[in-house]
Parts: C-alpha cells; sequence; structure tokens
C-alpha cells in the first residue's frame, strides 16, 4: 500500500516485514484445523476481496482526517491499526440475513454491507440527503443492515441482544454482530446485556474490541486481569480468541462463531487483541502518545494489518502489480464518494424533514 506522510502514523511510513512476524501471521492459520480449512479455502477472487476492504477502511480513515485538517468537520473517529476487526468479521456474515452493529471505530462495516461510500460521507457531513438525514452523526443504515452506534459506552450489546430476540420470536433466520471496546466492558448494560444473551441462547456474536485504550485511560489502569480470554465461560457462552490484526483470522473465527449462531447453540463471545495508532479522536492524538508507551506504537506498528495481509498475498502469488492496481480502484472509488459527498452540504434541511422518520410506519 502507498503510505502517506501526511495522515499514516509515523510506524507506517517506513513499514517493512518483519521476518519473524511474517512467520507468526502463517503459523496463527495453522493453529485452529476449522479455521484453517476455511482460510485454505479461498479463492484469489475472495482473498482480493478482503484486500479491498481492509484498503478502503483505511482510505476512509485518512479521508475523515483530511476534512478535519481542511476544516470540513470538526472532528473524527478513526479505526487505524484495528482494521482486520471490522472488515474479518462483517466478511463473515450473510448480507440477506445478518446485522453488524458497528461502534465509532467500526464505520466500516456499513460500506462492507453495501452502503454507499458517499452516504458513509454524508453522514460525517449531517447532509439531509444522508441516511440520518443529517440527524446523527453516527453511521448505520437499516436498509443495509447495519444500526447507528449509540455514544453511551456498551449500550450496544443491549440493543444487539433485543435484535436477537426478535429474530428467534418471529423465527427468522439471522445473527446479530457487535464489538466492545475494552473500556466498554465496565458498563453495566454490557454485563447485563451478556448475561441474559447466554441464558436466552440469542443468535449473536459479541467481539471485545481490546486496542489497549479506554479514550485515556490505559488497560492496566482498568482491567487487572491479563487479558478478557475467560470472560465466554464467566457467562456461559461459546467462545475463542483471534489476532486483532490478522483479517484471515478474524474472518475465519467470526464464521465459525457464526455458523454455531445459526445452529441455535446460543451467542459467541469473541475476543480480538489490537492496538488504536491514535487518539480517542482526531482532537487527542498528543494525548495518545503521552498516555501510551513509545514501545507499544513501535511494537503494533510493525503489525500493520495491511501490510501484514500484504504479505500473505504475496505467499498465495498475489504480486505488487496486482495489488496496486486494486488499490487504484479503491482510491479511486474513496475520492470519487468524497467529492459526491462534499456537493450535499449545499442541500438545504427543511423544517418539514424533522417530523420525518420519527415514529415507525404503522402497519396495516
Amino acid at each position: 500500500m502507498i503510505r502517506s506522510e501526511a495522515f499514516d502514523p509515523p510506524e507506517y511510513l517506513h513499514w517493512t516485514p518483519d521476518p519473524d512476524l511474517v512467520q507468526q501471521y502463517h503459523r496463527t492459520i495453522t493453529q485452529d484445523a476449522n479455521r484453517r480449512a476455511l482460510i485454505e479455502a479461498l479463492d484469489r477472487d475472495r482473498l482480493l476481496e478482503l484486500y479491498r476492504r481492509l484498503l478502503r477502511a483505511r482510505l476512509i480513515d485518512q479521508a475523515l482526517s483530511r476534512w478535519v485538517r481542511q476544516g470540513v468537520i470538526a472532528k473524527a473517529w478513526l479505526g487505524t491499526g484495528e482494521e482486520a476487526v471490522t472488515t474479518g468479521p462483517v466478511y463473515a456474515l450473510d448480507a440477506r440475513h445478518d446485522y453488524a452493529l458497528p461502534v465509532i471505530r467500526n464505520h466500516a462495516a456499513s460500506a462492507d454491507l453495501g452502503l454507499p461510500l458517499s452516504d458513509l460521507f454524508r453522514t460525517y457531513l449531517g447532509a439531509a440527503d444522508g441516511p440520518s438525514q443529517g440527524r446523527d452523526l453516527h453511521l448505520g443504515s437499516f436498509a443495509h443492515r447495519t444500526v447507528s452506534p449509540i455514544s453511551s459506552t456498551g449500550a450496544m450489546v443491549p440493543v444487539a441482544l433485543g435484535m436477537a430476540m426478535a429474530m428467534q420470536i418471529q423465527e427468522r433466520a439471522g445473527v446479530m454482530l457487535t464489538w466492545v471496546g475494552d473500556g466498554s466492558t465496565k458498563s453495566g448494560p454490557t454485563h447485563e446485556g451478556f448475561n441474559f444473551a447466554a441464558v436466552r441462547k440469542v443468535p449473536a456474536v459479541f467481539i471485545i474490541q481490546n486496542n489497549q485504550v479506554a479514550l485515556g485511560t490505559r488497560l492496566d489502569q482498568h482491567h487487572l486481569a491479563p487479558d478478557f480470554a475467560d470472560w465466554p465461560e464467566a457467562y456461559g457462552m461459546a467462545g475463542a480468541s483471534f489476532d486483532g490484526n490478522h483479517v484471515l483470522d478474524a474472518w475465519a473465527a467470526t464464521a465459525l462463531a457464526v455458523e454455531r449462531c445459526r445452529r441455535g447453540e446460543g451467542p459467541v463471545m469473541l475476543v480480538a487483541n489490537t492496538f488504536r495508532m491514535g487518539g480517542h479522536a482526531t482532537h487527542d492524538e498528543r494525548e495518545a502518545r503521552a498516555t501510551l508507551p513509545a514501545e507499544s506504537f513501535a511494537e503494533w506498528g510493525k503489525r500493520d494489518p495491511v501490510g501484514m495481509y500484504e504479505e500473505y498475498l504475496k505467499g498465495r502469488g498475489i504480486g505488487e502489480g496486482e495489488r496496486r492496481k486494486e488499490e487504484g480502484v479503491v482510491r479511486d472509488a474513496v475520492e470519487a464518494a468524497v467529492a459526491e459527498a462534499l456537493a450535499s452540504r449545499d442541500v438545504g434541511h427543511s423544517a418539514a424533514g424533522a417530523l420525518e422518520r420519527v415514529y415507525a410506519p404503522a402497519e396495516r
């Protein structure tokens, strides 16, 4: 991937593969026989589709960061370094039946489920012709089977639970997928939702997205246990861990979890360790560097999800020329969407529009 001095973390600018980490990346695939079988069955087209999604997630963040610097928007919540935790799991969903309930760092999930990129950017602009008609800067679209995140931490767990219960009661196919930041694990709704989901055996996959920091609070300052690996058992759920910077491991682990849900065997909790390569939002990048040691940025910077996946693709016979071609297509699509969204700033809001889409239409 072409690196950007203006928008990439400094650890990514001159990224080169670490041979030991490349070997570890490959070993991760072989550690679980079921995941390995799924990954090895991926053909060239599907491998490239995952690549395009990873690139798109990174480039969406860069476009939003550019808008902040240009004064188009005040701030943005970025998922740089955590793209695999979003794109891998969403690729395991069936867009005909399943729903994703992203939180602020998972906005690429909506694009992965079919939301036009221009609508993603319109949402950040509060545009009247965006999915939320300018009401909410949080991204989601029921038409594309994504639910807008709620600002209160942990609040998406009970929402996912409620939607999964509705699926059960109506005997409809469908699995709910949501993410829980390490900071959100400390909220009451999270615990209540996990417990009730397990008791009711709902079809939901909960991903604990441990990026090592909650706002400006390091993990070791709010979580005394070494990790979250024992949490699934504590709630009576099936569970597993995956490498949060490994898009294939993320996809395969979630695909197995989704299939378990489809069989009616109850919810699954997945634990993903990753790292936030920036601030909580674009306004506090310096705080992030002051909160976490430079060594953490250096170490996690070596595990760039895009770079590591590119090394894997090399081994599957997908060379730099083909990857650059795919990158060009994705870059063009993102830039076209940015331009289209910017044109929406001239679309005015109407007073009458405030009364629309407030209540669900009455069934007749």
